[in-house]
């Protein structure tokens, strides 16, 4: 029998055992999606930041041996790393203009120092992700990502006009041109297997045009090894910090907290496309995949290269294209991409990509992560004071991005903190979005207990009280009184029986907002997801005598609140319940 919402085209689940000629075909397609976007964009970053060829070589080597061995890495569960799925790994165009900024103002050994300091927040967001995400709502992500786009934009337009002397004017805006166009084209009307190779149809179209005008050089082609590694390049780290380093090191931070977000809504995406079964998203994969970013970022640090991180649409697309969701595709991808790490002359071919094609293809990575920005914003709903604070906070973003009002009104030494548009705008996003939190008119009331069954009665009367000052009539009380209780009822029974000296604590936060309350619990535990077991109830038809006290618990939650969501986290468990005054 097909289950409800069931996704058949899957073949083979991440659990599921996968022939190894399977794994290894449909890994082999993994890479062809990524390996074009990992080389343009380190060379794009390594020519706008006015780097040799020996650091462009090294750079392409590390980013692909970092983005094979964490790919690998992503589709384990090793203690608290890995999401246990396809996430296939590389150098993101999100890092790309600050990454340019660093090369220009201290070479790779200031941007090697910078990503390893933005690594460390990183990692420690993902450890303190249950308690932050009230900070980075998707309005101010949604605004980053948009600033992100807006500042990448210069580089990619400069990469446009980028041509040996020799050749015309107009071969660097054709090629760019035809690519942009090839682009376009091929991602509106292509469809199945030949969405694995648009983008090299389109870089080679724009590669033809450049050869047309005697615009594309081939000479590094025939001097570059078939096997190897690189014979230099390897930057260091600078461990002297300077004025350079902290101005910097704020834009670097946002951009990679940021990120993070972004990666979490990209971990939630491939849970829900690789089971055949919708399931419930588990919130400590998710921390299992940012730690493992985190672990990405540091070593891209260390091997002073752009910064890795999880690409977004390409493990989905693939899985969509293949059915096969297996862990062992992952290890094939890794595996992969250390093998062409070394063959200089595979990555010398894409080296040889002229500027103006590299370009154009990086402007469609910049409209697709503005569009990006867009739907984050938009998936939290759109109200009056969202959409004030998105217009501020970008225009204060670009209308500041390298001016020098900031150097101005502070001096070189932290002014530049102030000219970064991107790092203002994301601070005006956080800064207005606190400011309408704390001041919105719904009332807020928090209780702090001991995860028992003494802590029924201190609930009942803390909920009591709340429904009170919010005006609630007797029958909506009780709806919320109810709804706490059999919350904590479920919550005891996933906890087991535990004295109070050894019971974990559990806060509980209520918040009013128009018609609706939103009670909040947080525990720890590391059982099964209540959210699971809700779901499962809709879809069984057991009779009242046959079910167990906890079964009976659940039925009452679902019955008295409006929605319950369970998110869980290594250490810690957020229910999240909403019961709603007309009921």
């Amino acid at each position: 029998m097909t289950l409800p919402g069931a996704n058949q085209s899957i073949r083979y689940e991440p659990d599921e055992p996968c022939p190894p000629l399977i794994a290894l075909s449909v890994g082999a397609q993994g890479v062809m999606l990524v390996l074009a976007t990992i080389v343009l964009i380190v060379a794009i970053t390594a020519r706008a930041g006015n780097q040799d060829d020996s650091y462009l070589t090294w750079a392409v080597f590390a980013s692909l041996v970092v983005a094979g061995a964490l790919t690998a890495l992503q589709a384990s569960r090793f203690r608290r790393l890995g999401g246990g799925h396809i996430l296939i790994m590389g150098p993101t165009p999100n890092y790309v203009a600050i990454s340019v900024l660093a090369l220009t103002a201290g070479g790779p050994a200031l941007l090697a120092s910078l990503t390893v300091a933005a690594s460390l927040f990183y990692l420690g967001l993902s450890v303190w992700l249950p308690l932050v995400r009230r900070i980075l709502t998707p309005v101010v992500s949604g605004t980053v990502l948009m600033l992100i786009a807006a500042a990448i934009l210069p580089v990619a337009l400069d990469r446009v006009n980028e041509v040996p002397e020799a050749a015309p004017a107009a071969a660097g805006p054709l090629a760019a041109l035809v690519t942009l166009a090839a682009v376009v084209a091929l991602s509106l009307r292509v469809s199945g297997s030949w969405r694995i190779w648009s983008p090299f149809i389109a870089i080679a179209a724009g590669c033809v045009v450049a050869v047309l005008f005697g615009a594309y050089d081939v000479e590094h082609i025939g001097d570059a090894r078939w096997i190897g590694l690189p014979g230099s390049g390897f930057p260091g780290l600078d461990l002297t910090p300077g004025v350079d380093f902290w101005a910097l090191l704020p834009a670097f931070v946002v951009v990679a907290l940021v990120g993070s977000v972004k990666n979490i809504g990209d971990s939630i995406a491939i849970q829900q496309v690789s089971w055949r079964r919708p399931r419930v998203t588990d919130f400590r994969l998710v921390q299992g995949s940012l730690n493992t970013n985190g672990i990405g970022i540091l070593l891209s640090g260390l091997a002073g290269t752009p910064p890795t991180s999880v690409y977004s649409s390409s493990s989905p697309s693939l899985i969509n294209l293949t059915g096969v969701a297996a862990r062992r595709v992952g290890y094939a991808v890794g595996a992969l991409m250390v093998v062409l790490s070394l063959l200089p002359k595979v990555t010398a071919v894409l080296l040889a990509i002229p500027s103006p094609v590299m370009g154009a293809y990086l402007l469609t990575a910049v409209g697709i992560l503005f569009v990006s920005g867009i739907q984050t914003v938009v998936s939290d709903g759109l109200d009056r004071g969202k959409a004030l604070t998105v217009g501020i906070a970008f225009s204060v973003g670009v209308g500041l991005d390298n001016q020098t009002i900031g150097a101005d009104l502070m001096g070189e030494t932290w002014g530049p903190l102030l000219d970064n548009g991107m790092l203002a705008g994301a601070l005006v996003a956080v800064l207005i979005t606190q400011f309408v939190e704390l001041t919105s008119r719904g009332r807020r009331a928090r209780l702090r207990v001991d995860l028992h069954p003494s802590a029924v009665r201190e609930i009942d009367e803390f909920l009591r009280g709340f429904a009170a000052d919010i005006g609630w009539d007797e029958p909506a009380a009780q709806r919320l009184r109810s709804a706490g209780d059999e919350t904590l009822a479920s919550l005891l029974q996933q906890g087991g029986d535990r004295s109070v000296d050894g019971a974990p604590s559990l806060i509980v936060v209520a918040r009013h907002s128009g018609t609706v309350v939103e009670m909040e619990f947080l525990a720890v535990f590391d059982e099964q997801n209540l959210e699971d077991r809700l779901a499962h109830l809709g879809e069984e038809s057991q009779s009242a005598a046959g079910m167990e006290e906890g079964e009976i618990s659940l039925r009452l939650l679902k019955h008295y609140a409006s929605s319950v969501h369970h998110q869980k986290f290594h250490g810690l468990d957020v229910v999240t319940v909403q019961v709603s005054e007309t009921g």
